[in-house]
């Protein structure tokens, strides 16, 4: 069994991380932490484990050391769809600037 202090200070970082995921995505319901195996064992917990109300332990295919937040939301999608804005943003758009001789006469 893991040093009981160990597994309080993890379950505090998992209410603190499942708050924030909260916080920060409103339509997403979490519902789980993803640990690596090694971590499994390491803190003595079972997959499947209920840890806080409504939250369950999941083995996944992270680093040692990390965990994430499970919920049933997409977030890559979220992410590729922004980054494709940006990228239409800066390809129509002209910014005008110095010379590049301009520059390299300037001392800093």
């Amino acid at each position: 069994m893991a040093d009981t202090s160990k597994i309080a200070k993890n379950l505090e970082r998992f209410a603190q991380a499942i708050a924030a995921h909260d916080r920060e995505n409103p339509t997403h319901t979490a519902w789980g932490i993803g640990l690596a195996h090694f971590d499994l064992e390491r803190l003595g917990l079972e997959e499947g484990e209920e840890i806080l109300p409504g939250i369950v332990i999941q083995a996944d295919n992270g680093v040692t050391g990390n965990f994430r937040v499970l919920c049933d939301g997409q977030h890559d999608g979220e992410r590729e769809a922004t980054e494709e804005e940006v990228v239409e943003a800066v390809a129509t758009t002209t910014v005008g600037g110095e010379r590049s001789g301009d520059l390299a006469r300037r001392s800093f």
